[in-house]
């Protein structure tokens, strides 16, 4: 597969400010109302730090076990406890829920993001993604409006009507934050407190598959990672093995800028004619929800 050579940069800071903008008050507010319930949901956090209540695909253990036993993670831990103890808010309940859903086996493609959304109820696990009910923030609106213009319109179907891309996430795609937990209203609150140790780790792991894998990399945050995926993107032949995509960061900042704008990119439709080269019946299904 072709390796994407252009070095393009975003706002780091994109998604934590204006997203969060975007969703501040309806974060705080007493509950949130599911639309097809009608019913006020409370906000679960994360109770404690005990990794091994984290349910993930039994072939992620070996990567979070060795993880767990490292020095970087009995720091974090003890980190996150007396937080807890002092009363902070953290999300999501399930940090590992990236890896739940996506076995390493079935990653086809990797979204980065940076950290959970930080109010209550919004952060699901899952990079981008907010859990059903919860506003849609501006730059998964604008991922969703890229979609459209790069694959939905050509198939005639509708944009999605809610946040949730759990079912990108069981297609194949994983979509992984570098940091894993977040305080309420405290965008990069863990930031390099340990987590980077696990989700280097996990970038790895899907850059070592020998099947391809498409890496979606938007913004300079995302493309910190490039040097850790171009150390496993050979073949025997020193083919690249993996596609590597970057663009701007989808926030409304740096979506529609130069150097090379998210809006336009086309790595929605590059990503499913990727996988098409080899499972052509899942790059069908390929983010359709």
């Amino acid at each position: 597969m072709a390796h994407s050579t252009l070095n393009l940069f975003g706002n780091d800071d994109a998604r934590a400010t204006d997203d969060a903008r975007a969703l501040r008050d309806a974060a705080h507010a007493p509950g949130l109302v599911h639309p097809a319930a009608d019913c006020t949901v409370t906000a679960p956090t994360l109770q404690s730090f005990n990794p091994a209540d984290w349910p993930v695909a039994p072939d992620w253990l070996p990567t979070t076990q060795a993880f767990a036993d490292s020095a970087a993670a009995v720091s974090l831990g003890q980190y996150l406890q007396q937080r807890l103890a002092d009363g902070a808010q953290i999300y999501p309940p399930q940090p590992y829920r990236a890896l739940q859903l996506t076995a390493l086996a079935d990653v086809r493609v990797v979204i980065l993001g940076q950290d959970p959304y930080h109010g209550p109820g919004q952060a699901e696990g899952l990079a981008f993604s907010v859990a059903r009910g919860v506003k849609i923030p501006p730059s998964l609106r604008n991922m969703f409006k890229e979609l459209r213009r790069d694959v939905l319109d050509d198939l005639g179907l509708p944009l999605p009507t809610h946040g949730s891309l759990q079912a990108w996430a069981q297609q194949g795609v994983l979509l992984l934050n570098t940091t894993l937990t977040v305080e309420d209203g405290q965008p990069a609150a863990h930031a390099k407190r340990g987590w980077q140790v696990l989700t280097d780790a996990i970038i790895t792991a899907c850059a070592q598959k020998t099947t391809p894998v498409v890496f979606m990399l938007w913004g300079g945050h995302a493309q910190a990672k490039l040097d850790l995926i171009a150390q496993h993107n050979h073949n025997r032949d020193q083919n690249m093995r993996h596609l590597v995509l970057m663009a701007n960061h989808p926030s409304p900042l740096s979506a529609v800028r130069p150097p090379a704008p998210f809006i336009g990119c086309g790595h929605f439709s590059a990503a499913r004619a990727a996988v098409a080269q080899y499972d052509a019946q899942a790059a069908k299904t390929l983010f359709i929800s």
